[in-house]
């Protein structure tokens, strides 16, 4: 079956938004319906390698989308819309039903998970800094910032390195927000803060995009409570949609044990590490840590 897909939908989701998810979610579409209709719904944040459009030819990438399209053509669904959106607003748009599945590789969390509903992990990745160029301040770690009061670090809202920063005693007063990785390289170079955390794909991806700025060498992951901090991202949907979210899982088992997904993923930058390690969880383990 060849599948269509729709031009970049560009989507603004304002704060509104988070409050109607709150005061009750809207119904999202079926399994039934989408397949009946033909075309599903899939947003994702411009956030590279995980889930983007492409600028020039407009088509979706990264290691979400590529194994989406797989999923959604087994489920017999010809046309898939996407729709981009900043990070912080995915779950709010699968809330109001602006969308019927998030592709960019959503860190599976305790508290994300009780308000949205994921698939089993798609990929796994550790954590990265993003510095000025020369890395002057010598970071190597989040832990920094909790041994120096003067230092800041910019986060990304809605990102999952806030409750690492806050488990490590970082400041709030130390943290400074930004709405797009899109920010991050001009928030680092002026000097609007000392570094941005991210994942280290993330990192490594924003670093290839100017001399300004580098990843910090010799970086460790953050270790809280003991373990190691490593997240496993999967596919999101609205709560009470849980037949989309049980197929899409059924397809993602058996996708996984080939080595067309393991090309899909390793061709984003994902290591074989990465790779290996997507398998060492469940979500349901996930959820409840």
């Amino acid at each position: 079956m060849r599948m269509t897909i729709s031009k970049s939908l560009t989507t603004t989701l304002l704060a509104g938004v988070a409050a109607l998810g709150v005061a009750g979610a809207a119904q999202a579409a079926s399994l039934a319906e989408i397949q009946e209709s033909g075309t599903i719904r899939i947003a994702v944040a411009n956030e590279i390698p995980y889930g983007y459009i492409d600028p020039v030819t407009g088509d979706a990438m990264g290691a979400g989308p590529d194994v989406a399209k797989y999923i959604v053509e087994q489920l017999g669904v010809e046309n898939i819309e996407w729709v981009t959106t900043d990070f912080s607003s995915l779950i709010p748009g699968l809330q109001a039903d602006r969308f019927d599945m998030v592709a960019a590789e959503m860190a599976v969390i305790p508290t994300r998970c009780s308000t949205v509903i994921y698939s089993e992990p798609n990929t796994s990745y550790g954590e990265g800094l993003l510095v000025p160029a020369g890395n002057p301040g010598g970071l190597t770690g989040y832990q920094d910032f909790a041994d120096n009061p003067d230092l800041t670090v910019a986060i990304m809202a809605g990102a999952n390195q806030l409750d690492m920063m806050q488990a490590l005693g970082v400041s709030e007063s130390q943290l400074v927000t930004i709405s797009s990785n899109a920010d991050a390289i001009s928030t680092v170079s002026t000097g609007r803060a000392d570094a941005y955390a991210a994942t280290g794909l993330t990192a490594s991806e924003l670093a290839g995009q100017s001399d300004a700025v580098e990843v910090a060498e010799g970086f460790t992951d953050p270790i809280i409570d003991g373990e190691e901090q490593r997240s496993w991202g999967g596919f999101v949907f609205a709560q009470g949609n849980e037949e989309l979210r049980d197929a899409v899982n059924d397809i993602l088992a058996e996708y996984k044990q080939t080595p067309e997904w393991e090309a899909s993923v390793t061709g984003y930058g994902f290591t074989d590490a990465d790779v290996s390690r997507s398998f060492d969880v469940t979500t349901e383990e996930l959820c409840t840590e």
